[in-house]
């Protein structure tokens, strides 16, 4: 006899078997084992929205060797991930094994570590049913919103459409941006700069006029900036003041998901899944040369930002010893999480403070390594010290107008000896101003007046948009990945770059919804389910009278909605097409069933002419001259060939554009990566540029 444990992936079960040893068996549930059927609403509304869960298909066969590795065992330990749809596994989990109620054997570990691992055996406890409550309430009120609304939004707009809670208000975010882009008007304004060289010096620095005798100053047209500059001919310049001061910047406190998922986006164009998908790999373990399978980070999915007494002092004794003690401040620093936060879990840091990114990098893939890279300079560097900054700020007058330099230099660097956050990088870079006296008499090398006009706010990339999601308390950190990942594969955002654009079809939902759901796409009623659902774990709301209170105004605006719209279909630009239905002359349209996107003749019932949807590049075959058309694999991965297939044979994975190659006259194509580029495909050219905006 052995005992039991269960957790949820084959990679985490082999990790923590390493420290466990040959008296346990350590098996994967592949996560949820029971959930609500997708066949129906599964959800008993009048019976206090009772779930109706059942065995998910294709995992019953895993089901019956659990209950008969169960039954052979003398203890189960379960030890699924530790948050709330960790939690639920392992109810689920106790529910088909017919563990019983008060069973005292759930575990969990912050990292897969032999601390971690034998932490959290020794400390077995009892499921907590707020968690799975919390769990069970968002499951089934996104259940009764996805299920009851995504058919009329299908109906209304277009077959195949999907209304989630959180989904919704996250396209209107974006949709709302995008709109407040269009109705921007640029305001003109200017800017006069100059650069000045002190008396005896040959270094030059630049200053911006800042104020006239009335105070500070705004420069709206040019004939303004005419009159200043004809003011400031031939003017002697003095400095009036100088002022010279130290600046202290601290670091960055370590990762929590969100700031992750926002990091990863901009320092290493990650998006939010990929970004998830490696942070998990790195929590249940890697084979490390040498260590065998090894849990190289804390749990990923965490809103706290403790830090463990163990780890601080693993990473002072790092620091000290890899980079001197100077580089230590007096005391260890601590982070104050946001006022609601869980505060589950530490935050995401090394379980091995001392294990360097280079020192495990022949063991990772390349994804793996740069996120770990990522997290342990973040939480190395958050104790570090403060980057210590010489500043000097300067004004130079002449004929009543004032203008303004600064600079520094970098003193002491602190913690950006390792690690400078992705926000930090677009500021001013260091530059020292000479040595300046008050009243130093200074030449004016260069006078310049220059024209800018307001710019409209920026479109939402990935980080941006959810650090707005977290302001806003709009879904948890965990659900933000498959929030984007749903929004972007349904067609109601896509992407430019790392810009985050809404389509028509997502803007017409958008409308759709402010005008029939408000509630479902208010910001602030979406973040206050978030506040009662986090009631309901901490056990001072019952679940059932959460979603009761949401659904009653939710069927009555459902109702409402329906005899409002009865008989009324929105239309889509996008859907138009420029072919002509040879049967009766009208023109065909997008439409989408089952099975995927194909071309109708508007005119059903009385015209059921359809033909295959095409997706045309724009580019001709390099062969015959036909149209480049998309093309998908089985696995729905994309290439390009000829609509003349079969009398033509053209295929390529990538893209051919109507440009050709100055060398060889040859056909050049799209490489797509971080660096895009135009590329030749003729053996022994090796013509390439890179892509820019016009070649887009």
């Amino acid at each position: 006899m052995s005992d039991l444990v269960i957790v949820e992936s084959p990679a985490k079960a082999k990790t923590i078997k390493k420290y466990l040893g040959s008296n346990y068996d350590v098996v994967a549930s592949m996560g949820h084992v029971r959930d609500l059927p997708k066949a129906r609403l599964s959800v008993d509304i009048k019976n206090g929205f009772a779930p109706k869960y059942a065995i998910i298909k294709g995992k019953e066969k895993l089901v019956k060797e659990l209950k008969e590795l169960a039954e052979k065992s003398d203890n189960v330990y379960l030890a699924t991930d530790p948050d709330r749809e960790g939690e639920a596994i392992s109810w689920h989990l106790a529910y088909i094994l017919g563990l019983p109620d008060d069973y005292n054997k759930r575990v969990e570990f912050n990292e897969i570590t032999k601390t971690g691992v034998t932490h959290g055996m020794e400390n077995p406890r009892k499921i907590n049913i707020d968690l799975v409550n919390a769990q069970q309430a968002r499951r089934i009120l996104d259940r009764l919103v996805g299920y009851k609304l995504s058919p009329f939004i299908s109906q209304k707009i277009r077959r195949g459409l999907s209304a989630g809670r959180v989904q919704s208000v996250a396209l209107k975010i974006i949709v709302d941006r995008e709109n407040e882009i269009r109705k921007f008007k640029p305001e003109e304004y200017w800017s006069i700069d100059a650069k000045f060289i002190p008396k005896g010096s040959r270094k030059s620095f630049s200053a911006t006029l800042y104020s006239d005798e009335n105070g500070k100053i705004k420069i709206q047209n040019q004939e303004q900036a005419e009159k200043i500059e004809a003011d400031l001919a031939d003017a002697e310049y003095t400095v009036t003041k100088v002022r010279n001061g130290t600046r202290k910047k601290s670091p960055a406190p370590p990762f929590i998901t969100s700031t992750l998922q926002q990091e990863a986006s901009r320092k290493l164009g990650f998006q939010s899944r990929r970004t998830m998908k490696v942070a998990q790999e790195l929590y249940e373990g890697v084979d490390i040369e040498g260590m065998g399978a090894t849990g190289l980070i804390t749990y990923m999915r965490t809103d706290s930002l403790r830090i463990s007494n163990d780890a601080i002092a693993e990473v002072t004794k790092f620091i000290a010893s890899e980079y001197g003690e100077e580089y230590l401040p007096p005391k260890p620093r601590f982070f104050k999480s946001r006022n609601n936060a869980q505060d589950g879990h530490e935050a995401i840091r090394p379980s091995m403070p001392s294990l360097t990114p280079e020192q495990v990098k022949n063991s990772l893939t390349s994804d793996q390594y740069k996120l770990y890279k990522l997290i342990w300079s973040r939480f190395t560097a958050s104790q570090m010290t403060e980057c210590i900054q010489k500043t000097t700020q300067a004004e130079i007058q002449a004929n009543g107008y004032t203008f303004k330099a600064s600079g520094y230099y970098v003193d002491f660097p602190g913690f950006t000896k390792l690690y400078i956050e992705g926000k930090d990088e677009a500021e001013e870079k260091s530059s020292q101003l000479p040595e300046l006296k008050k009243d130093m008499p200074v030449r004016c090398k260069e006078l310049q007046k220059n024209q800018h006009f307001t710019q409209p706010p920026a479109r939402y990339t990935e980080a941006s948009l959810i650090k707005t999601l977290e302001e806003y308390g709009i879904g948890r950190p965990s659900t933000y990945a498959a929030t984007i990942t749903t929004i972007t594969s349904r067609e109601y955002v896509k992407r430019e770059a790392k810009s985050l654009v809404p389509t028509e079809l997502g803007e017409v939902i958008t409308q759709l919804m402010k005008k029939r759901f408000p509630n479902i796409v208010n910001v602030k009623f979406t973040a206050q389910m978030e506040e009662n659902l986090d009631e309901v774990e901490n056990g001072k709301e019952e679940w059932q009278e959460v979603l009761e209170d949401f659904y009653g105004d939710f069927e009555k605006t459902l109702k409402e909605a329906k005899t409002a719209m009865e008989g009324v279909k929105l239309k889509l630009k996008e859907d138009e097409t420029d072919i002509i239905c040879e049967k009766c002359g009208r023109r065909m349209v997008v439409k989408t069933s089952r099975y995927g996107k194909f071309i109708a003749c508007p005119g059903y019932p009385e015209c059921k002419n359809i033909k295959k949807y095409v997706e045309k590049t724009g580019v001709k075959c390099p062969k015959c001259g036909g149209d480049v058309i998309v093309k998908h694999t089985k696995n729905k991965r994309v290439f390009y060939g000829c609509s003349n297939y079969p009398e033509c044979d053209f295929v390529s994975w990538n893209e051919p554009t109507n440009e050709r190659c100055p060398n060889c006259g040859e056909v050049l194509y799209k490489k797509k990566g971080k660096k895009p580029a135009l590329y030749c495909a003729k053996e022994g050219c090796g013509y390439t540029k890179t892509i820019t905006t016009e070649d887009k």
